[in-house]
């Protein structure tokens, strides 16, 4: 099948101006297209992976991407899908978040293609330098107001009020299309299905700048949840594809308890597999459900995808042994990803009797139960239990000499910290 075929059966096309149209150019030529991301954060999250693995499949395709920061937009702020006005970021935070941004575009686009190597370029490097007047004249001339007051983004805010800043929004994005258009021969623009209204304003303004002129814009439907939770979100936070905000573990075990509802459409949405090989997945969910084999594949491939092939060895080895209670052959790093938000505690001192550090822990209410917990096999340290109500932790229950993991019950689990030793030199 075609490209636009494939992304339609991948359930990726939510919108196009001109489906016929944009067929007809993607089978005849290599097109360059473009995606906008804002620096509204220091990371992106996977509500940003479909459209970014979107452009992916277009290079893959033959054609040429354009990943473009936002570092002028994202100091303005884009009223799209938001019910209040945005806070206002420093310069210089953008700046920064920019350059985090392009790094992590950087891990999914082939920048050294044969032919249609991708691009990353800053809309800061030309609306930074317009002044007001140029800009009035030469691209607010040509939106009226009722235009601007029949897209969606600011028919949702009139009630609530939207400031002249995030009202002009949608004509920033409009000239990014149109310089690209001219200085790049851009003529694609894709994003979220949120971005309609900034997308047909750019073509809007290609078409009275540049008459007759042949350009498209496409949309992606916005991620969502058939138990209708927002997605990307945990219970911890949203899931980012920075690994210091969100470890390769978390990002793995996000993927693998995928409702069985969702999975077939995240595999086509997150991964490169084939129809075929997705199509064999979703039989084998509706004869063996409990196997699991979609969300192992869909964790396995967008893990390796977004972090390496490491990472996801190293997740796995993490979720094989918590799911065992083998603990004791995970590194420290390994620990610190499988136990982030579990309840920790800092032991100072040097050996200590079981029962104490239970109770100093937090982990049994008092010593009588310690002992109890301990007698009736409910305490297991790193994965071993213990059942001596005498026991001492001594150096040799330390993980890498940094860490005792203690459980009680099936799944109650504690990390025990210990500080580094100080250089006695020092």
């Amino acid at each position: 099948m075609d490209l636009l075929a494939e992304l339609q059966w991948r359930g990726l096309v939510n919108q196009t101006t001109d489906e016929d149209g944009l067929r007809k150019l993607l089978n005849e030529e290599r097109v360059t297209l473009y995606c906008g991301f804002d620096p509204t954060a220091d990371s992106l999250h996977i509500g940003h992976l479909a459209t970014i693995l979107t452009m992916r499949r277009f290079q893959q395709a033959g054609h040429r991407p354009i990943a473009l920061v936002g570092g002028a937009t994202g100091l303005i702020g884009d009223p799209s899908g938001k019910k209040s006005e945005r806070t206002l970021n420093a310069k210089e935070t953008v700046e920064a978040w920019s350059a985090r941004i392009k790094e992590q575009l950087g891990r999914f686009l082939d920048f050294e293609a044969d032919g249609n190597p991708a691009k990353i370029k800053n809309n800061y490097d030309w609306i930074g330098p317009l002044d007001v007047i140029t800009f009035l004249r030469d691209v607010g001339k040509h939106f009226s107001v009722n235009y601007m007051m029949a897209k969606e983004s600011v028919q949702s805010r009139i009630e609530t009020g939207i400031s002249f800043t995030e009202f002009s929004y949608m004509m920033l994005q409009a000239y990014d299309f149109l310089r690209l258009y001219e200085t790049e021969g851009c003529r694609l623009q894709i994003g979220g299905s949120d971005q309609w209204g900034n997308i047909t304003a750019g073509l809007e303004l290609i078409r009275k700048t540049k008459g007759e002129a042949r350009a498209f814009g496409l949309t992606i439907p916005l991620v969502t949840k058939a138990d209708g939770t927002k997605f990307g979100k945990t219970e911890s936070g949203t899931i980012w594809l920075d690994k210091e905000k969100t470890s390769p573990y978390e990002f793995y075990q996000f993927w693998i308890n995928t409702d069985d509802r969702d999975v077939i459409r995240y595999l086509k949405y997150f991964t490169f597999l084939s129809k075929e090989e997705i199509e064999a997945l979703e039989q084998e969910l509706r004869e063996a459900p409990e196997k699991r084999a979609a969300q192992k594949t869909l964790a396995e491939e967008v893990t390796k995808l977004v972090h390496g092939e490491e990472a996801l060895r190293q997740a796995i080895r993490i979720s094989e042994a918590l799911f065992s209670g083998d603990i004791a052959n995970l590194t420290a790093a390994e620990i610190e990803q499988g136990f982030k938000d579990v309840p920790s505690f800092v032991h100072e001192g040097g050996d200590v009797p079981l029962v104490e550090l239970l109770v100093s822990a937090g982990i049994s209410p008092s010593k009588r139960q310690a002992r109890e917990d301990i007698q009736n096999g409910a305490i297991y340290v790193n994965g071993e239990r213990l059942q001596d109500v005498g026991a001492i932790l001594t150096a040799e229950h330390r993980l890498e000499g940094r860490f005792t993991v203690i459980r009680r019950g099936k799944k109650k689990y504690y990390l025990i910290r210990y500080p580094k030793k100080k250089d006695p030199k020092c």
